[in-house]
């Protein structure tokens, strides 16, 4: 029995860790897409009219977003953007927000690497941008002409030279025909535009439009490839997250003219959301709309779509105005500003573009602790230490019980290998005598398994903290360790960079880092305190497990590394504590037993 719950608690420990190294590990990764230059194509953006609407399963009114890509803006008058936290450009032909640069975040951890740009226009490699405008019902005239709308050709007139959080701008352009379209946009001091877009009517007749706006990705998005990640077009209607998919987009778009998802809904939001980057619309939550998220191929080139429009049409009766206000969000998913726009404008589950999983209801107050005690400490590696020993007395009364039940283990181990010796020849009579001897010292021989099945949950969560949030990217803690969401750059296999050599070309696993030997050793040291296992199998299996684990855990976070470390050491001093207060409490049975029998 003994044996049969040990093997089942090596095999579990090792399930968990391959689970992780499964799950965090890259599974099948886009590649990234090929370099490819937006050509201006005349044929397919000339025209004062957008093109005519296509059907749409999810809308109520039968029309949809266009799905025409913009010209390409080489040219382009432009209109700067200037904020705290962004800069960037609109363009005037068309209309689009298609320029945004983070000021706050560089590509990598060197100060002097280019800052992060979240949306490019269609004149570069991976057009990126957002676009408003407005659709008309099939057939719709004034004075028996065509009713001509703003595309991606149209060239409007900006009110401002820069648009900045002070200073709002608007976009006006004439249609010819008695309609004046306007967008006004404006800017806070972080990444959240509000837009409203109107249409005054000097017509003579009455006219229905339905306004609309769109994300466009005129490229395949390269992404992590991790499970614990989601990445791709995402949204909240009814107020449900739907992770949407690049893969299900393409697939369903396949079957249904391009259209891989549909949604109606009062309010709510939807976008594309990387790792740590989110561009978002997000309606007047009042509105009725329907959010479409579509596959479309731009030269040749796959690229995703992601819209809302008004399903009830803006009736304009002549000499009236209409305007429809929304709001849209292109920057860093910074957690605290997130559930501050959620509650500022009412944003239903907008802190969930950031991917806490299904734990979230443990991750996101574990982040909230870490990042409180950051503020405090100013160092996230000081503030995961400090939460650690934060843990380890909440749960201190009872790792103490499991320990105290371990010494009592380890004192027991000589008496425990002379019934086996006593009664080798008859194994039910050793096992209940063992048994015995548990309950006469209150023993609980499954009370080591206890500590790791308690930081499990712990685990689990601290990475996702790690790993997801933008606050823990590019954190630094001491000596070589400069980001904690990345793994260890040290590596044995180079004499720590002496030799310069890359052996993971070879194979993965020969990456080695200083932490996850430091984390090694302090399993053995843990080990060297637990009770040793009977069987000479089973302790060579316990000897062989820090050096499975230490391989495992090289390829983690920094981050999650130190956690465990430091983990490991306050286990060891407690149990060392525990351990030099444990004494059995009274003579075994079993020895008075061995003394009759003497």
């Amino acid at each position: 029995m003994e044996q049969k719950r040990l093997f089942i608690a090596i095999a579990v420990s090792l399930a968990i860790l391959l689970g992780f190294e499964f799950l965090v590990q890259p599974h099948l990764p886009h590649p990234p897409p090929p370099p490819v230059v937006a050509e201006n194509n005349a044929a397919q953006n000339t025209g004062s009219a957008v093109p005519a609407p296509t059907s749409s399963p999810g809308s109520t009114t039968g029309l949809s977003a266009p799905a025409v890509a913009a010209a390409a803006t080489i040219n382009s008058p432009t209109v700067a953007i200037k904020a705290p936290s962004l800069d960037g450009t609109i363009s005037l032909r068309g209309a689009l927000l298609d320029n945004i640069v983070l000021t706050n975040y560089h590509e990598t951890i060197d100060p002097k690497s280019p800052l992060v740009q979240l949306l490019e226009p269609t004149s570069e490699a991976q057009p990126y941008y957002v676009q408003y405008g407005w659709t008309a019902a099939p057939g719709a005239t004034i004075d028996g002409a065509p009713v001509k709308l703003p595309d991606s050709a149209t060239l409007w007139t900006a009110s401002e030279q820069t648009l900045d959080p002070d200073h709002p701008l608007t976009l006006s352009w004439a249609n010819g025909q008695g309609l004046n379209f306007s967008i006004k946009l404006a800017i806070d001091e972080h990444y959240m535009f509000t837009v409203s877009q109107s249409v005054a009517s000097t017509a003579k007749q009455t006219v229905a439009l339905y306004p609309w706006s769109r994300i466009r990705r005129d490229y395949q998005p390269p992404t992590s490839g991790y499970y614990l990640l989601y990445e791709g077009p995402v949204g909240v209607f009814q107020g449900t997250l739907h992770e949407i998919g690049y893969k299900n987009v393409k697939n369903t778009g396949a079957h249904a003219d391009g259209l891989g998802y549909s949604e109606s809904s009062d309010g709510g939001w939807l976008g594309f959301t990387d790792k740590y980057w989110l561009t978002a619309l997000i309606p007047d939550q009042k509105d009725d709309v329907s959010g479409q998220v579509r596959s479309i191929t731009v030269n040749g080139t796959q690229g995703y779509q992601a819209d809302f429009l008004a399903n009830q049409p803006e009736t304009l009766a002549p000499g009236a105005t209409v305007t429809t206000s929304s709001r849209v969000f292109t920057g860093a998913k910074v957690v605290r500003l997130l559930d501050h726009y959620e509650s500022e404008y009412g944003i239903p589950s907008f802190d969930k573009a950031v991917d806490f999983g299904i734990f979230y209801f443990l991750t996101k107050p574990i982040f909230f602790a870490i990042d409180y005690l950051y503020r405090v400490l100013g160092n996230f590696g000081l503030a995961i230490m400090v939460f650690t020993l934060a843990v380890k007395l909440l749960f201190f009364p009872l790792a103490n019980k499991s320990y105290k039940s371990m010494s009592k283990m380890k004192l027991l181990a000589p008496k425990m290998q002379e019934v086996r010796e006593r009664f080798k020849d008859d194994p039910a009579k050793q096992q209940s005598e063992i048994m015995a001897l548990y309950r006469a010292e209150k023993v609980n021989p499954a009370s080591g398994c206890l500590p790791m099945v308690i930081q499990i949950p712990v685990f689990f969560c601290l990475y996702k903290v790690i790993f997801v949030t933008i606050e823990m990217r590019h954190a630094p803690f001491f000596g070589w360790i400069h980001d904690l969401s990345a793994t260890d750059p040290t590596n044995v296999f180079t004499l720590f960079g002496l030799v310069h050599w890359d052996p993971t070309a070879i194979a993965p696993f020969l990456h080695l880092g200083l932490w996850p030997l430091i984390m090694g050793c302090t399993m053995v040291l843990q080990q060297r305190l637990n009770p040793p296992p009977p069987d000479p199998t089973q302790a060579r299996l316990f000897q062989l497990m820090p050096i499975m684990f230490t391989f495992m855990l090289a390829r983690f976070p920094a981050g999650l590394v130190i956690y465990w470390s430091w983990n490991n050491l306050l286990s060891c001093a407690q149990q060392w504590f525990i351990m030099r207060r444990t004494r059995l409490e009274r003579p075994s049975r079993m020895l008075r037993t061995a003394r009759k029998g003497a």
